[in-house]
């Protein structure tokens, strides 16, 4: 399959055809219809309760967003309002008549993480100059979705630990986490209609359907040695990288932002989620799994050949190719200790850590549209974690 034109990376085409006829206007819809029409946005004047509206602009940073240095707290201060009211918006959104569906939402709530992806999006939106409140709820659906695939993706590889606590899986069974996944899936597609923005539906409709087939091409390359770099990349991206950069597309276009600037935020939303996932890569066999709330070789236990193996396969002796062939085909982390004197020998890791800095550089270079200001500084920040977090 060809390149798609804007950008988007690696297999996919956007679709020819238009899903968003089936947004039902009716007469009080007719501000948001006509908004749409004229290719905008619509926006209330009113904040919805729970969030904090109309936060005002930092001065703008006098330092290049590439020389500046956050740590993940110090960008968060930069949008704090923000991130408390898509806290608010969660809660709120994830609430439902259905015991065992509120049961599990709170399990998925207190469970902890960074929440890069709503930082993305409200990071993004600011930098473009968002003066509304609508970016709140694309930060909280973009979060849903992310939370969906978590909770698909456990059931799938078995999982029964994640940041350091028992799995929803584990806790309420996989049929329990495969439903509730589903109602986070559809909650975020209402939110998003909610919006009524078309533009917003089509991003997110593309982007959960590469995500689901990403899913898919996982589940064929488990276990299977001959997975190729290209093959491994492809599925990062729709895996992983492919709600980053929809995450910024989305904001930009909720703030308005013009097409070169949105296409340039969406590659670095491209660059950032990938540099994420190379790294994540590395920290499966070099990291503390206390802190990282992972056991060391979830990856290999899995059978998934991610890139340090891919390339110890390639450099590696024949002893060290056999070992890392066997560990992949069966599973289990018989030969973890041989697999990870092999990668750290063939400098596998080290390999890895310098596609995601070439990644990284790429990102920061995507920010040359926007203009200076300490939002902007963030976003740079951020990919800068992404290259260094290490839990």
């Amino acid at each position: 399959m060809a390149l798609e034109p804007k950008g988007r990376a690696f297999y996919w085409r956007t679709p020819s055809g238009s899903n968003g006829r089936f947004l039902k206007r009716d007469a009080d819809l007719a501000p948001q219809a006509r908004a749409l029409r004229s290719g905008r946005p619509y926006f209330s004047k009113v904040a919805p309760v729970g969030y904090d509206a109309w936060p005002p602009m930092p001065h703008p940073s006098k330092k290049h967003a590439a020389l500046v240095q956050m740590t993940l707290e110090e960008i968060r201060a930069l949008v704090q309002a923000d991130l408390r009211s898509v806290d608010v918006v969660i809660r709120a959104r994830l609430k439902s008549a259905v015991p065992l569906v509120d049961q599990v939402a709170e399990h998925i709530i207190t469970g902890g993480g960074k929440r890069l992806r709503p930082l993305l999006v409200v990071l993004t939106a600011r930098a473009c100059g968002q003066q509304g409140v609508s970016h709140i709820e694309a930060a909280a659906f973009i979060e849903f979705i992310h939370t969906a695939t978590l909770l698909h993706d456990d059931v799938v590889d078995g999982s029964s630990l994640r940041r350091g606590r028992d799995t929803a899986n584990e806790v309420y069974g996989n049929q329990a986490s495969v439903l509730v996944g589903d109602f986070v899936y559809s909650r975020a597609f209402q939110m998003m209609a909610g919006l009524a923005c078309q533009p917003v539906m089509e991003i997110m409709a593309e982007a959960t359907n590469v995500i689901a087939e990403g899913e898919v091409l996982q589940l064929m390359n488990a276990h299977n040695p001959d997975t190729t770099e290209q093959r491994y990349l492809e599925v990062i991206y729709r895996k992983t990288a492919k709600l980053f950069e929809a995450g910024a597309e989305v904001a930009a276009v909720l703030a308005q932002a013009q097409a070169p600037v949105r296409r340039a935020l969406a590659t670095y939303g491209r660059h950032l989620g990938i540099a994420y996932q190379l790294v994540d890569d590395v920290l499966d066999y070099r990291s503390n799994p206390k802190e990282r709330g992972k056991n060391l070789g979830d990856d290999l236990a899995e059978g998934k050949p991610t890139l340090p193996l891919i390339h110890a396969l390639k450099s590696g002796s024949e002893t060290q190719r056999t070992a890392i062939r066997r560990a992949i085909e069966q599973g289990g982390l018989e030969q973890l200790e041989q697999v990870v004197a092999a990668i750290e020998a063939t400098g596998a890791l080290d390999y890895t850590a310098r596609l995601a800095r070439t990644e990284l550089e790429q990102a920061l270079s995507s920010l040359g549209p926007l203009p200076d200001s300490s939002y902007k500084d963030g976003l740079a920040a951020l990919a800068r974690f992404a290259v260094e977090h290490t839990t």
